[in-house]
Protein backbone atom coordinates (compact mmCIF):
# COMPACT_ATOMS: atom_id res chain seq x y z
CA UNK A 1 0.00 0.00 0.00
CA UNK A 2 1.39 3.43 -0.93
CA UNK A 3 1.30 6.55 1.17
CA UNK A 4 -1.00 8.16 -1.37
CA UNK A 5 -3.52 5.33 -1.25
CA UNK A 6 -3.43 5.28 2.55
CA UNK A 7 -4.34 8.91 3.04
CA UNK A 8 -8.11 8.77 2.32
CA UNK A 9 -8.57 6.62 5.43
CA UNK A 10 -7.54 9.58 7.57
CA UNK A 11 -10.39 11.75 6.31
CA UNK A 12 -8.37 14.87 6.86
CA UNK A 13 -6.82 16.97 4.10
CA UNK A 14 -4.23 19.16 5.79
CA UNK A 15 -1.79 17.13 7.90
CA UNK A 16 1.89 17.52 8.70
CA UNK A 17 4.49 15.10 7.35
CA UNK A 18 4.45 13.31 10.72
CA UNK A 19 0.68 12.95 10.51
CA UNK A 20 0.93 11.68 6.93
CA UNK A 21 3.34 9.00 8.09
CA UNK A 22 0.94 8.05 10.86
CA UNK A 23 -1.90 7.81 8.37
CA UNK A 24 0.07 5.51 6.09
CA UNK A 25 1.12 3.25 8.95
CA UNK A 26 -2.39 3.17 10.37
CA UNK A 27 -3.94 2.27 7.03
CA UNK A 28 -1.27 -0.32 6.22
CA UNK A 29 -1.62 -2.21 9.49
CA UNK A 30 -5.39 -1.89 9.37
CA UNK A 31 -5.38 -3.58 5.97
CA UNK A 32 -2.90 -6.23 7.10
CA UNK A 33 -4.81 -7.17 10.25
CA UNK A 34 -7.44 -9.82 9.54
CA UNK A 35 -10.16 -10.87 11.94
CA UNK A 36 -9.55 -14.45 13.06
CA UNK A 37 -12.23 -16.85 14.18
CA UNK A 38 -11.97 -20.38 15.44
CA UNK A 39 -14.12 -23.27 16.50
CA UNK A 40 -13.68 -25.33 19.64
CA UNK A 41 -11.78 -28.57 19.64
CA UNK A 42 -13.58 -31.64 18.40
CA UNK A 43 -14.01 -33.52 21.65
CA UNK A 44 -14.17 -37.25 22.03
CA UNK A 45 -15.37 -37.61 25.63
CA UNK A 46 -14.28 -40.69 27.46
CA UNK A 47 -17.37 -40.40 29.62
CA UNK A 48 -20.89 -39.20 29.02
CA UNK A 49 -21.22 -35.51 29.97
CA UNK A 50 -23.16 -34.50 33.04
CA UNK A 51 -24.92 -31.22 33.71
CA UNK A 52 -24.62 -29.36 36.97
CA UNK A 53 -26.49 -26.28 38.11
CA UNK A 54 -24.18 -23.30 37.90
CA UNK A 55 -24.40 -19.56 38.01
CA UNK A 56 -26.32 -17.54 35.43
CA UNK A 57 -23.94 -15.53 33.26
CA UNK A 58 -23.96 -11.84 34.10
CA UNK A 59 -23.27 -9.32 31.35
CA UNK A 60 -19.84 -8.41 32.60
CA UNK A 61 -16.32 -8.95 31.22
CA UNK A 62 -14.16 -11.69 32.62
CA UNK A 63 -11.15 -9.80 33.82
CA UNK A 64 -7.62 -11.04 34.12
CA UNK A 65 -5.47 -9.84 36.97
CA UNK A 66 -2.49 -10.22 34.66
CA UNK A 67 -2.03 -9.24 31.01
CA UNK A 68 -3.60 -11.38 28.31
CA UNK A 69 -3.75 -10.67 24.60
CA UNK A 70 -7.37 -11.41 23.85
CA UNK A 71 -10.41 -9.32 24.61
CA UNK A 72 -12.34 -11.16 27.34
CA UNK A 73 -15.79 -12.63 26.73
CA UNK A 74 -18.74 -10.55 27.84
CA UNK A 75 -20.19 -13.08 30.24
CA UNK A 76 -19.38 -14.07 33.76
CA UNK A 77 -21.16 -16.43 36.11
CA UNK A 78 -23.46 -14.92 38.67
CA UNK A 79 -23.63 -16.05 42.27
CA UNK A 80 -25.85 -19.07 42.78
CA UNK A 81 -27.58 -17.28 45.64
CA UNK A 82 -29.28 -15.06 43.06
CA UNK A 83 -31.57 -17.97 42.24
CA UNK A 84 -30.75 -18.08 38.51
CA UNK A 85 -28.88 -21.02 37.07
CA UNK A 86 -27.64 -22.42 33.82
CA UNK A 87 -26.53 -25.95 33.13
CA UNK A 88 -22.78 -26.49 33.13
CA UNK A 89 -21.66 -29.53 31.15
CA UNK A 90 -18.84 -31.45 32.78
CA UNK A 91 -17.06 -34.70 32.03
CA UNK A 92 -15.87 -36.43 35.22
CA UNK A 93 -12.52 -38.24 35.38
CA UNK A 94 -11.36 -36.96 31.98
CA UNK A 95 -7.99 -36.19 33.54
CA UNK A 96 -7.43 -39.53 35.22
CA UNK A 97 -4.72 -41.52 33.40
CA UNK A 98 -4.24 -38.63 31.00
CA UNK A 99 -0.66 -38.61 29.55
CA UNK A 100 -0.43 -34.81 29.48
CA UNK A 101 -1.69 -34.51 33.03
CA UNK A 102 0.62 -37.28 34.17
CA UNK A 103 3.59 -35.39 32.69
CA UNK A 104 2.45 -32.24 34.47
CA UNK A 105 2.19 -34.16 37.77
CA UNK A 106 5.70 -35.54 37.34
CA UNK A 107 6.99 -32.02 36.80
CA UNK A 108 5.22 -30.74 39.92
CA UNK A 109 6.70 -33.59 41.94
CA UNK A 110 10.20 -32.89 40.66
CA UNK A 111 10.11 -29.11 41.06
CA UNK A 112 7.91 -28.59 44.10
CA UNK A 113 8.14 -31.90 45.96
CA UNK A 114 4.45 -32.70 45.65
CA UNK A 115 3.19 -36.14 46.54
CA UNK A 116 2.56 -37.99 43.29
CA UNK A 117 -0.27 -40.15 44.59
CA UNK A 118 -2.05 -37.13 46.07
CA UNK A 119 -1.88 -35.23 42.76
CA UNK A 120 -3.09 -38.23 40.77
CA UNK A 121 -6.03 -38.54 43.15
CA UNK A 122 -6.75 -34.81 42.87
CA UNK A 123 -6.76 -34.79 39.06
CA UNK A 124 -8.89 -37.93 39.02
CA UNK A 125 -11.51 -35.82 40.77
CA UNK A 126 -11.17 -32.91 38.32
CA UNK A 127 -13.82 -32.55 35.64
CA UNK A 128 -13.71 -31.18 32.11
CA UNK A 129 -15.88 -28.06 31.93
CA UNK A 130 -17.51 -27.73 28.52
CA UNK A 131 -19.04 -24.48 29.71
CA UNK A 132 -15.65 -22.91 30.40
CA UNK A 133 -14.51 -23.92 26.92
CA UNK A 134 -17.62 -22.40 25.36
CA UNK A 135 -17.16 -19.15 27.25
CA UNK A 136 -13.53 -18.65 26.19
CA UNK A 137 -14.18 -19.58 22.56
CA UNK A 138 -14.46 -16.48 20.34
CA UNK A 139 -17.72 -16.06 18.50
CA UNK A 140 -17.49 -16.93 14.78
CA UNK A 141 -19.44 -13.72 14.13
CA UNK A 142 -18.14 -11.22 16.70
CA UNK A 143 -20.26 -8.14 17.25
CA UNK A 144 -18.88 -4.69 16.54
CA UNK A 145 -17.18 -2.96 19.45
CA UNK A 146 -19.54 -0.50 21.09
CA UNK A 147 -17.99 1.87 23.62
CA UNK A 148 -21.19 3.71 24.52
CA UNK A 149 -23.01 0.46 25.27
CA UNK A 150 -20.08 -0.87 27.31
CA UNK A 151 -19.76 2.41 29.20
CA UNK A 152 -23.45 2.48 30.04
CA UNK A 153 -23.31 -1.09 31.36
CA UNK A 154 -20.48 -0.41 33.79
CA UNK A 155 -21.29 3.15 34.77
CA UNK A 156 -24.86 2.39 35.75
CA UNK A 157 -26.60 3.48 38.94
CA UNK A 158 -26.24 0.03 40.51
CA UNK A 159 -22.44 0.10 40.41
CA UNK A 160 -22.14 3.77 41.32
CA UNK A 161 -24.43 3.50 44.34
CA UNK A 162 -22.81 0.24 45.42
CA UNK A 163 -19.44 1.93 45.04
CA UNK A 164 -20.46 4.75 47.35
CA UNK A 165 -21.58 2.23 49.98
CA UNK A 166 -18.37 0.24 49.55
CA UNK A 167 -16.20 3.35 49.90
CA UNK A 168 -18.04 4.52 53.02
CA UNK A 169 -17.82 1.09 54.63
CA UNK A 170 -14.09 0.74 53.87
CA UNK A 171 -12.92 4.35 53.91
CA UNK A 172 -10.07 3.86 56.36
CA UNK A 173 -8.71 0.82 54.55
CA UNK A 174 -8.93 2.53 51.16
CA UNK A 175 -7.06 5.57 52.46
CA UNK A 176 -4.42 3.40 54.12
CA UNK A 177 -3.86 1.52 50.86
CA UNK A 178 -3.73 4.80 48.95
CA UNK A 179 -1.16 6.24 51.34
CA UNK A 180 0.96 3.09 51.27
CA UNK A 181 0.84 2.23 47.55
CA UNK A 182 0.12 5.62 45.97
CA UNK A 183 -3.05 4.46 44.23
CA UNK A 184 -6.12 6.72 44.65
CA UNK A 185 -9.10 5.16 46.46
CA UNK A 186 -11.35 5.80 43.46
CA UNK A 187 -9.17 3.65 41.21
CA UNK A 188 -9.32 0.72 43.65
CA UNK A 189 -13.08 1.23 43.94
CA UNK A 190 -13.41 1.33 40.15
CA UNK A 191 -11.59 -1.96 39.63
CA UNK A 192 -13.53 -3.86 42.28
CA UNK A 193 -16.79 -2.39 40.99
CA UNK A 194 -16.21 -3.45 37.40
CA UNK A 195 -14.83 -6.84 38.41
CA UNK A 196 -17.49 -8.15 40.79
CA UNK A 197 -19.74 -5.24 41.84
CA UNK A 198 -17.88 -5.20 45.15
CA UNK A 199 -17.93 -8.94 45.73
CA UNK A 200 -21.47 -9.58 44.55
CA UNK A 201 -20.51 -11.80 41.59
CA UNK A 202 -17.31 -13.75 42.16
CA UNK A 203 -17.98 -16.83 40.06
CA UNK A 204 -19.26 -20.27 40.90
CA UNK A 205 -16.97 -22.59 38.95
CA UNK A 206 -14.59 -24.96 40.70
CA UNK A 207 -11.21 -23.35 40.03
CA UNK A 208 -9.57 -26.77 39.76
CA UNK A 209 -11.94 -27.77 36.96
CA UNK A 210 -11.65 -24.46 35.10
CA UNK A 211 -7.85 -24.29 35.18
CA UNK A 212 -7.36 -27.96 34.35
CA UNK A 213 -9.77 -27.74 31.43
CA UNK A 214 -8.16 -24.64 29.95
CA UNK A 215 -4.62 -25.86 30.62
CA UNK A 216 -5.10 -29.15 28.76
CA UNK A 217 -8.17 -28.69 26.55
CA UNK A 218 -8.17 -25.06 25.45
CA UNK A 219 -10.26 -24.59 22.30
CA UNK A 220 -8.67 -24.44 18.86
CA UNK A 221 -7.92 -20.74 18.52
CA UNK A 222 -4.95 -18.97 16.89
CA UNK A 223 -3.41 -18.27 20.30
CA UNK A 224 -4.12 -21.73 21.73
CA UNK A 225 -0.51 -22.60 22.58
CA UNK A 226 0.07 -19.34 24.46
CA UNK A 227 -3.22 -19.57 26.31
CA UNK A 228 -2.60 -23.16 27.36
CA UNK A 229 0.85 -22.19 28.64
CA UNK A 230 -0.69 -19.33 30.64
CA UNK A 231 -3.30 -21.59 32.21
CA UNK A 232 -0.75 -24.31 32.98
CA UNK A 233 1.33 -21.73 34.83
CA UNK A 234 -1.76 -20.63 36.73
CA UNK A 235 -2.62 -24.24 37.53
CA UNK A 236 0.92 -24.73 38.80
CA UNK A 237 0.73 -21.60 40.96
CA UNK A 238 -2.74 -22.59 42.15
CA UNK A 239 -1.51 -25.94 43.45
CA UNK A 240 1.50 -24.38 45.17
CA UNK A 241 -0.61 -21.61 46.70
CA UNK A 242 -3.36 -23.89 48.02
CA UNK A 243 -0.78 -26.30 49.43
CA UNK A 244 1.19 -23.58 51.20
CA UNK A 245 -1.99 -21.89 52.47
CA UNK A 246 -3.42 -25.26 53.56
CA UNK A 247 -6.51 -24.84 51.38
CA UNK A 248 -8.32 -27.78 49.81
CA UNK A 249 -7.66 -27.20 46.07
CA UNK A 250 -10.97 -28.82 45.15
CA UNK A 251 -12.96 -26.39 47.31
CA UNK A 252 -12.15 -22.98 45.80
CA UNK A 253 -14.74 -21.33 43.55
CA UNK A 254 -14.09 -18.65 40.96
CA UNK A 255 -14.75 -17.56 37.41
CA UNK A 256 -14.72 -19.79 34.35
CA UNK A 257 -11.07 -18.82 33.79
CA UNK A 258 -10.08 -19.54 37.38
CA UNK A 259 -10.07 -15.93 38.64
CA UNK A 260 -10.68 -15.77 42.36
CA UNK A 261 -12.39 -13.50 44.83
CA UNK A 262 -13.47 -9.87 45.08
CA UNK A 263 -10.71 -8.58 42.77
CA UNK A 264 -10.76 -11.64 40.46
CA UNK A 265 -7.05 -12.48 40.73
CA UNK A 266 -5.76 -15.43 38.76
CA UNK A 267 -3.56 -17.72 40.89
CA UNK A 268 -0.34 -16.38 39.36
CA UNK A 269 -1.37 -12.90 40.45
CA UNK A 270 -2.26 -14.16 43.93
CA UNK A 271 1.25 -15.54 44.27
CA UNK A 272 2.84 -12.30 43.02
CA UNK A 273 0.63 -9.52 44.33
CA UNK A 274 -1.90 -10.63 46.97
CA UNK A 275 -1.26 -9.26 50.46
CA UNK A 276 -2.57 -9.90 53.94
CA UNK A 277 -4.06 -6.47 54.55
CA UNK A 278 -6.27 -7.59 57.40
CA UNK A 279 -3.27 -8.62 59.49
CA UNK A 280 -4.41 -12.12 60.39
CA UNK A 281 -1.53 -13.97 58.65
CA UNK A 282 -3.94 -15.30 56.05
CA UNK A 283 -4.79 -14.01 52.56
CA UNK A 284 -8.45 -14.43 51.67
CA UNK A 285 -9.54 -12.56 48.54
CA UNK A 286 -13.02 -14.05 48.59
CA UNK A 287 -14.08 -13.09 52.11
CA UNK A 288 -11.69 -10.35 53.26
CA UNK A 289 -12.41 -6.90 51.84
CA UNK A 290 -9.18 -5.46 53.34
CA UNK A 291 -7.13 -8.17 51.62
CA UNK A 292 -8.88 -7.40 48.32
CA UNK A 293 -8.27 -3.65 48.65
CA UNK A 294 -4.63 -4.02 49.62
CA UNK A 295 -3.98 -6.58 46.89
CA UNK A 296 -5.46 -4.40 44.12
CA UNK A 297 -3.40 -1.43 45.30
CA UNK A 298 -0.25 -3.55 45.49
CA UNK A 299 -0.90 -4.98 42.02
CA UNK A 300 -1.15 -1.53 40.46
CA UNK A 301 1.83 -0.24 42.42
CA UNK A 302 4.05 -3.14 41.37
CA UNK A 303 2.99 -2.66 37.75
CA UNK A 304 4.22 0.92 37.75
CA UNK A 305 1.43 3.20 38.99
CA UNK A 306 2.66 6.79 39.18
CA UNK A 307 1.23 8.58 42.26
CA UNK A 308 -0.25 11.99 41.60
CA UNK A 309 -0.23 11.59 37.83
CA UNK A 310 -3.23 11.67 35.47
CA UNK A 311 -4.76 8.62 33.83
CA UNK A 312 -6.09 10.18 30.62
CA UNK A 313 -6.23 13.52 28.83
CA UNK A 314 -9.09 14.73 26.66
CA UNK A 315 -8.49 16.10 23.19
CA UNK A 316 -10.37 18.73 21.22
CA UNK A 317 -13.07 17.60 18.80
CA UNK A 318 -11.99 19.64 15.78
CA UNK A 319 -11.34 17.79 12.53
CA UNK A 320 -7.57 18.27 12.73
CA UNK A 321 -7.25 16.79 16.21
CA UNK A 322 -9.50 13.87 15.32
CA UNK A 323 -7.52 13.20 12.15
CA UNK A 324 -4.23 13.07 14.06
CA UNK A 325 -5.76 10.85 16.75
CA UNK A 326 -7.16 8.47 14.15
CA UNK A 327 -3.80 8.20 12.45
CA UNK A 328 -1.91 7.57 15.71
CA UNK A 329 -4.42 5.08 17.19
CA UNK A 330 -2.66 1.74 16.75
CA UNK A 331 -4.37 -0.21 19.53
CA UNK A 332 -1.18 -0.53 21.57
CA UNK A 333 -1.58 0.29 25.27
CA UNK A 334 2.04 1.27 25.84
CA UNK A 335 2.47 5.07 25.75
CA UNK A 336 4.92 5.79 22.94
CA UNK A 337 3.98 9.10 21.25
CA UNK A 338 5.66 12.11 22.90
CA UNK A 339 2.90 14.60 23.56
CA UNK A 340 4.78 17.41 21.84
CA UNK A 341 5.00 15.35 18.63
CA UNK A 342 1.24 15.02 18.43
CA UNK A 343 0.74 18.68 19.29
CA UNK A 344 3.14 19.80 16.57
CA UNK A 345 1.20 17.69 14.10
CA UNK A 346 -1.98 19.59 14.82
CA UNK A 347 -3.62 17.80 17.76
CA UNK A 348 -5.16 20.10 20.35
CA UNK A 349 -5.69 19.10 23.99
CA UNK A 350 -8.88 19.92 25.86
CA UNK A 351 -7.09 20.21 29.19
CA UNK A 352 -6.64 23.92 30.09
CA UNK A 353 -4.72 23.26 33.30
CA UNK A 354 -1.89 21.27 31.73
CA UNK A 355 1.55 22.88 31.50
CA UNK A 356 2.35 21.99 27.90
CA UNK A 357 5.98 23.03 28.22
CA UNK A 358 6.50 20.73 31.22
CA UNK A 359 4.52 17.84 29.74
CA UNK A 360 5.86 17.96 26.17
CA UNK A 361 8.02 14.88 26.61
CA UNK A 362 5.29 12.82 28.28
CA UNK A 363 4.64 9.65 26.27
CA UNK A 364 0.99 8.90 25.53
CA UNK A 365 -1.10 6.33 23.70
CA UNK A 366 -4.17 7.18 21.66
CA UNK A 367 -7.29 5.49 23.01
CA UNK A 368 -9.88 4.80 20.32
CA UNK A 369 -13.48 4.26 21.44
CA UNK A 370 -15.63 3.10 18.51
CA UNK A 371 -19.42 3.01 18.65
CA UNK A 372 -21.47 1.83 15.64
CA UNK A 373 -23.36 4.69 14.04
CA UNK A 374 -21.32 7.36 15.83
CA UNK A 375 -17.95 9.02 15.18
CA UNK A 376 -15.15 7.22 17.02
CA UNK A 377 -14.14 8.99 20.21
CA UNK A 378 -10.49 9.49 21.15
CA UNK A 379 -8.53 10.25 24.31
CA UNK A 380 -4.87 10.18 25.28
CA UNK A 381 -3.75 7.57 27.80
CA UNK A 382 -0.75 8.13 30.07
CA UNK A 383 1.37 5.68 32.04
CA UNK A 384 -1.38 5.11 34.62
CA UNK A 385 -3.84 4.17 31.89
CA UNK A 386 -1.30 1.63 30.66
CA UNK A 387 -1.06 0.24 34.21
CA UNK A 388 -4.84 -0.29 34.25
CA UNK A 389 -4.51 -2.31 31.04
CA UNK A 390 -2.12 -4.62 32.89
CA UNK A 391 -5.19 -5.77 34.81
CA UNK A 392 -7.06 -6.25 31.55
CA UNK A 393 -5.75 -5.29 28.11
CA UNK A 394 -9.07 -3.91 26.88
CA UNK A 395 -9.13 -0.12 26.40
CA UNK A 396 -12.84 -0.24 27.18
CA UNK A 397 -12.17 -1.99 30.47
CA UNK A 398 -9.42 0.36 31.62
CA UNK A 399 -11.42 3.49 30.83
CA UNK A 400 -14.60 2.08 32.42
CA UNK A 401 -12.66 1.35 35.61
CA UNK A 402 -11.30 4.86 35.70
CA UNK A 403 -14.61 6.55 34.93
CA UNK A 404 -16.59 4.43 37.39
CA UNK A 405 -14.16 5.42 40.14
CA UNK A 406 -14.54 9.08 39.18
CA UNK A 407 -18.35 8.85 39.26
CA UNK A 408 -18.28 7.23 42.69
CA UNK A 409 -15.81 9.83 43.92
CA UNK A 410 -18.07 12.64 42.69
CA UNK A 411 -21.00 11.26 44.68
CA UNK A 412 -18.79 10.87 47.73
CA UNK A 413 -17.57 14.47 47.44
CA UNK A 414 -21.16 15.69 47.23
CA UNK A 415 -21.71 14.50 50.80
CA UNK A 416 -18.13 14.43 52.14
CA UNK A 417 -16.16 17.30 50.59
CA UNK A 418 -12.84 16.14 52.07
CA UNK A 419 -13.06 12.50 51.05
CA UNK A 420 -10.06 11.15 49.21
CA UNK A 421 -8.03 14.33 49.61
CA UNK A 422 -4.42 13.31 49.56
CA UNK A 423 -1.17 13.18 47.60
CA UNK A 424 -2.48 10.49 45.24
CA UNK A 425 -5.10 12.77 43.65
CA UNK A 426 -4.66 15.29 40.86
CA UNK A 427 -6.71 17.86 39.03
CA UNK A 428 -5.83 16.76 35.46
CA UNK A 429 -8.07 13.74 35.61
CA UNK A 430 -9.51 13.87 32.11
CA UNK A 431 -12.77 12.35 33.37
CA UNK A 432 -15.65 12.47 30.93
Amino acid sequence: MTLKSALPACRHARLSSFALALCAASAFWGAAAQAQTASPDALSPQHAPLTLAQAQPQTQPQVQAQPQAQTPPQTQPQAASQGQTFEEEIIPQRYANNPNVDAFINDMVARYDFNSDALHALFSSASYSATAVKLVTPSPTPSAKNWRSYQARFLDAVRINAGVRFWRANQATLQRASDQFGVPPEVIVGIIGVETIYGRYMGNFRVLDALTTLAFDYPDTPNRADRMATFRKNLEDYLVWTRDAQIDPSSVLGSYTGAIGIPQFLPSSIVQYAVDYEGNNHIDLRNSTPDAIGSVANYLNKNGWEPGRPVVWKIAKDAGSLGIAQAAADGKPEPRWPLVQLLRSGLVLNEPNIDIAAEGGTPVTVIDLPTPGRPTEYMLGLKNFYVLTRYNRSFFYALAVYQLGERVKAQMLATQPNVGKGPALNDNSGAQ
